[in-house]
């Protein structure tokens, strides 16, 4: 299969504009009937799902650090066939793990790296002129394996700012592909994990059609389209092994999907189906207890702190995973996941909600501190026992207390220190914790 042509939209530096810039264009694109596709590069729930709406087509994750390279080649091999394949990147183009994982550090310049994909720069020129030129001359000379092929300027002032960008990437010897203005009416509303859910944003489809209204505007689409190129996978790159999947935990696995449980990846799902497991969807936000011939329960990550008060008063869901339980199924909690397996959880407002109660576990958003990174865990107990997990932990809660048997024998971060406070918990065949798995590890023995 011939892997579609591809570019890697990044940024000097977060909050630059790529997210906006990669809606805008996949909009733009599918408006010409190009048939565009789209990726995101590192630990993401929230952008694929506003990609997969602009685009009318599934984005997929593609993370460099928990996924070996033969897993990424075939992602972007299952992107075809498509007019264009947009990949999204993350934080600023060279920013990734601190430490090099299994495949590299997860950045988006790693990935250029690998598939010789050409990097369209997103450069934020809301308070800056030529000082631009050092920045992109910056960009384009610091790694010589990594094509800087052009840059759109966003946030542009008038013609007289516009004039001195053209000059500042003539400068930096950069073609400058679009001149995108100020719009304060075209903003994606955000909350503390990020963007607010594609599911959750009101008239989508009206700011993703004024989004493309403005970038097909202000940039030469025929010239970014021109820009892809397919991925230069390789014979060795066809040929590595995808890495272990991740198993399923039971054969008929019921799984928590709605507003306060969403963050689950595709690549994940598709590892289950592929190995038989049926995926059987329900919500306890809308009063929906999981399937009763289910043989394990999966609790995704989420905005439970969000919905805690309908969590506490609908107790179907909590009715129905005591079933579960005392029938010998296997449950298990990501993050938000895992809070709401706990005992109680604790609202920004400092209000205390009741939860499942079925681990010693209470948590907090009162006094919220952040935590985010990579994860490496070694799971030695609960329903995925005996392998390495490559993950990643980001959330705000705060544990207030915590008992009963750790489900982790060792959680690391990228570097190889010790976390504390991710390992997690488990109480039988119930377990949880913090980390969102992306990836299996190799087998461990004992």
């Amino acid at each position: 299969m011939t892997p579609p042509p591809a570019l890697i939209l990044a940024a000097p530096a977060s909050s630059g504009g790529k997210t906006t810039m990669t809606l805008g264009l996949l909009r733009a694109f599918r408006r010409r009937g190009l048939g565009p596709v789209a990726a995101k590069i590192g630990p993401d729930y929230i952008d694929p799902a506003f990609h997969e709406v602009a685009a009318g087509r599934p984005s997929v994750n593609l993370d460099g650090w928990a996924m070996a390279p033969g897993r990424l080649a075939r992602l972007i091999e299952m992107q075809a066939p498509a007019g264009l394949l947009a990949i999204e990147g993350v934080m600023g183009l060279f920013d990734g793990a601190p430490a090099p994982g299994a495949s590299g550090d997860g950045s988006a310049a790693a990935l250029a790296r690998m598939f010789s994909l050409p990097v369209l720069l997103v450069v934020d020129a809301g308070a800056q002129a030529r000082s631009a030129a050092a920045l992109i001359h910056g960009f384009r000379s610091f790694d010589p394996a990594v094509q800087v092929a052009a840059v759109i300027f966003n946030r542009v002032g008038g013609p007289g700012h516009r004039r001195v960008l053209a000059a500042a990437a003539a400068e930096a010897g950069v073609p400058a592909l679009g001149f995108v203005p100020r719009r304060a009416d075209i903003a994606l509303p955000s909350r503390h994990l990020g963007l607010v859910q594609a599911r959750e944003t009101t008239d989508l489809e009206a700011l993703l059609d004024r989004l493309a209204d403005l970038v097909a505007a202000h940039v030469d689409l025929d010239a970014v389209a021109a820009l892809a190129r397919p991925a230069s996978l390789g014979a060795r790159l066809v040929a590595a092994e995808p890495g272990p999947a991740v198993p399923p935990p039971g054969g008929r696995i019921a799984l928590a999907r709605d507003d306060a449980f969403a963050f689950i990846y595709p690549h994940l799902l598709a590892d289950w189906h592929a190995a038989g497991a049926e995926v059987l969807p329900f919500s306890p936000l809308a009063g929906q207890a999981p399937d009763p011939s289910a043989d394990a329960v999966w609790l995704p990550g989420g905005y439970p702190e969000l919905h805690a008060g309908r969590l506490a008063t609908d107790r179907a869901w909590v009715r129905g995973l005591v079933a579960a339980r005392d029938r010998g199924a296997v449950i298990f909690g990501e993050c938000g996941g895992y809070m709401a397996l706990g005992q109680g959880l604790t609202d920004a407002d400092g209000r205390d909600w009741p939860m499942a109660g079925l681990l010693g576990l209470s948590t907090s958003f009162a006094a919220r501190r952040l935590h985010l990174g990579y994860r490496l865990g070694r799971m030695v107990a609960g329903p995925l026992e005996g392998r390495l997990w490559r993950g990643h932990e980001f959330h705000y809660a705060t544990i207030t207390a915590e008992r009963g048997d750790p489900l982790w024998s060792s959680v690391e971060d990228a570097t190889g220190a010790a976390v504390e406070g991710a390992q997690g918990l488990r109480a039988g065949r119930v377990a949880g914790s913090f980390l969102h798995l992306i990836a299996a590890g190799q087998s461990v023995a004992g």
